[in-house]
């Protein structure tokens, strides 16, 4: 069974999202089963390349609040998170561009397949929310990547070119496609789409339903005795 989901590296509910899903997997039998691959959504290409802007008048100026409304909702939003177990410096975080930070996720993927995605998916996360480092900055996007244990030789060379630009915008036309307008965007085993950073039991009944539906049992003919006459492995006892 399969899990696609789109994510942008800047979203604090993508972060949340993923602890849920995770805490979601956790608990269901087949986990091991479960493959899940990460894509690439820019909440802002408009965003500078190496922002220095912190997020919070950036928002605030968006959705028309004062600087202190908007520093409430992140309260709220850091409060939460505390609960997944993630401690957010959402104050601190820079507005920036995230187009590299997913280029290096899809050179992760091609050449470590999605265990070494989710691995630098999680570094970026951390990097940003939980370190309040600059996702935009090529010197933090290399220590991630490394950490997540990419060579450094394709890291260098991705960051230096625009290779896999051409598979996020193909990402992000796809996410379009299934009519996602915001993230994080799950959708298990190409059946269910689940939007935002649902509670781990959505993610639990989508999760079971998918799997039931992908690995059907026979339904026992209603009066059929279980004891009638067959033959077994060892022959047929006549």
């Amino acid at each position: 069974m399969r899990i696609d989901i789109w994510s942008d590296v800047v979203c604090p509910w993508c972060f949340v999202g993923k602890r849920r899903l995770e805490t979601a997997l956790a608990g269901f039998d087949h986990a091991d089963d479960v493959e899940v691959v990460y894509h690439s959504f820019e909440l802002d290409p408009s965003a500078p390349q190496h922002g220095h802007e912190l997020t919070t008048g950036v928002l605030a100026r968006k959705y028309g609040k004062s600087e202190a409304e908007m520093r409430q909702m992140q309260q709220g939003l850091i409060d939460t998170a505390k609960l997944e177990g993630l401690d957010m410096r959402l104050f601190d975080n820079v507005h920036t561009r995230t187009v590299d930070a997913h280029r290096l996720l899809h050179l992760a993927l091609a050449e470590g397949g999605p265990a070494q995605q989710r691995a630098l998916k999680e570094e970026l996360l951390s990097a940003y929310f939980l370190r309040a480092e600059n996702v935009g900055d090529h010197g933090v996007l290399r220590a991630a990547a490394l950490a997540a244990g990419l060579d450094a030789g394709r890291v260098d060379a991705v960051l230096a070119g625009d290779e896999y630009a051409d598979a996020v915008a193909a990402d992000i036309a796809q996410a379009r496609a299934y009519g996602a307008t915001g993230v994080p965007f799950f959708v298990v085993d190409s059946r269910y789409g689940i939007s935002g950073a649902q509670p781990a039991e959505v993610f639990t009944q989508a999760l079971e339903q998918a799997w039931a539906e992908s690995h059907p049992t026979l339904a026992t003919v209603p009066g059929a005795s279980d004891d009638a006459a067959a033959c077994g492995p060892d022959g047929c006892a006549i």
